[in-house]
């Protein structure tokens, strides 16, 4: 029976969400499925995956083939690279205490980098609502600025 590792949709129309799952590939695509291995939502900036990393090893290393999509979302959750990690302790280059260091290390270095993105984003936002309220206070004192020879007329 081919697996494979792919999107299935859920969430309503313009608004989608995902979970991310091991089907048979002859099964439909948000029909039956062999286990859920996690979500996935673009909805929000940064998209927001949850993903059970051992489970989705031990699917690629019985066979499974993820879809381009699905095999995007598991490098950057670090699951291609953790069964990369095991296929060299499987051989003897590392032990499993070396391999796991180094999974952890790119792990704690990946959250840095999507804390950074979130905190750039945050900080933009905050720009974009200073700019906005100065703009609008500029505009206010121009109308008064002109308003105030008319009530002088008066």
């Amino acid at each position: 029976m081919p697996v494979k590792i792919r999107l299935q949709r859920h969430g309503k129309k313009g608004k989608p969400f995902y979970w991310v799952v091991a089907a048979d590939s002859r099964a439909k695509r948000d029909g039956k499925f062999l286990e859920k291995l996690g979500t996935y939502n673009p909805n929000v900036n940064p998209a927001e995956i949850n993903l059970n990393v051992d489970s989705s090893v031990k699917w690629l290393n019985n066979g499974a083939q993820p879809t381009d999509t699905a095999r995007a979302i598991l490098s950057y959750k670090g699951v291609m690279l953790k069964k990369h990690l095991l296929g060299g302790v499987a051989k003897g280059a590392l032990t499993e205490e070396q391999a796991q260091a180094k999974f952890e290390a790119w792990v704690a270095d990946k959250e840095a980098k999507v804390l950074g993105k979130k905190e750039g984003l945050a900080k933009a936002k905050s720009d974009a609502a200073a700019a906005t309220l100065a703009a609008e206070k500029a505009v206010n004192e121009a109308r008064i600025a002109a308003a105030a020879p008319a009530q002088e007329e008066e």
